[in-house]
């Protein structure tokens, strides 16, 4: 399969005011590729927009869970710019709790986000990726998309339903011009989870003190795993694994896919204990 020579097109990005999606955008605009960049952030796109340079930039703040916004802001984004070969959705939330903790409305708001604003983002975009002579659209999933841990529910549903998401769609398109891939990442140091939700039952100390576990353990940098899924993207690649850890789930899972989780159970239990007292 031939490659997608990025600069000279378009890529639209989403969640590209912070974390990954921020980095990819600097990292695409720094070798002059146009991209177009979404994110519901107003103050912090404008901000990103202004420091990047070399390319055309177009910024379009849009709730991505809100599925008229989405269709009308990809209206604009096709008239903008009339030759759009890739996708990359880096938009998305995590949420702590577990399932006696969360509520169905927080759980929705999550799924809303992370799965179907993936989803809606990319029907919205795929006319413009097809009538490209060849295109790529990465979806970023997650390691909690191979394997789910308990206090996760929501985070690991949406992630499960994103990887669903982006193999179908690849079959459905299998043969055409459009190619689809998902991202596998494993502890990127974007604050996503210090900056995510928890559940409203949930001590907020004892939220803080799981998500700084879980933050812990994280090493990889958001400007490593920018270039890994620009590479992806640009070899059309259907599987990408971010991170050591990445790649030891995906091997255990595949190795015990109903006994990982004794194998997780302890290197996890700090960042899943959502109901201990904080001392």
């Amino acid at each position: 399969m031939k490659p997608l020579d990025l600069v000279g097109s378009t890529t639209v990005v989403t969640g590209a005011a912070h974390g990954m999606g921020a980095e990819i955008a600097r990292l695409l605009a720094a070798r002059g590729a146009h991209v177009a960049l979404i994110d519901h952030d107003a103050a912090a796109l404008a901000a990103l927009a202004e420091a990047l340079s070399g390319s055309t930039v177009t910024t379009h703040v849009i709730d991505l869970r809100d599925d008229e916004a989405v269709f009308a802001g990809a209206a604009e984004i096709i008239a903008a710019h009339p030759r759009i070969n890739a996708l990359i959705t880096c938009a998305g939330s995590s949420m702590l709790g577990t399932l006696d903790q969360l509520t169905m409305e927080e759980m929705r708001w999550l799924t809303d986000i992370n799965l179907w604003g993936t989803v809606s983002v990319t029907k919205a975009l795929l006319p413009a990726l097809r009538a490209a002579p060849a295109a790529h659209i990465t979806h970023l999933a997650s390691v909690y998309a191979l394997a789910a841990p308990a206090g996760r529910i929501p985070y690991a549903m949406s992630k499960f339903a994103v990887r669903g998401f982006s193999e179908a769609l690849r079959h459905e398109l299998e043969g055409g011009s459009v190619t689809v891939g998902a991202v596998y990442p494993a502890g990127v140091r974007t604050g996503i989870i210090l900056h995510g939700r928890y559940a409203a039952a949930i001590d907020p100390a004892v939220a803080a003190r799981a998500a700084a576990a879980q933050a812990a353990m994280y090493h990889t940098e958001p400007s490593d795993a920018a270039a890994r899924i620009i590479r992806a993207t640009e070899r059309r690649t259907t599987r990408t694994m971010i991170g050591r850890e990445a790649r030891l789930i995906d091997a255990l899972v595949r190795v015990s896919p109903t006994g990982y989780w004794r194998a997780m159970r302890r290197p996890l239990r700090a960042a899943v204990d959502t109901t201990t007292p904080v001392a």
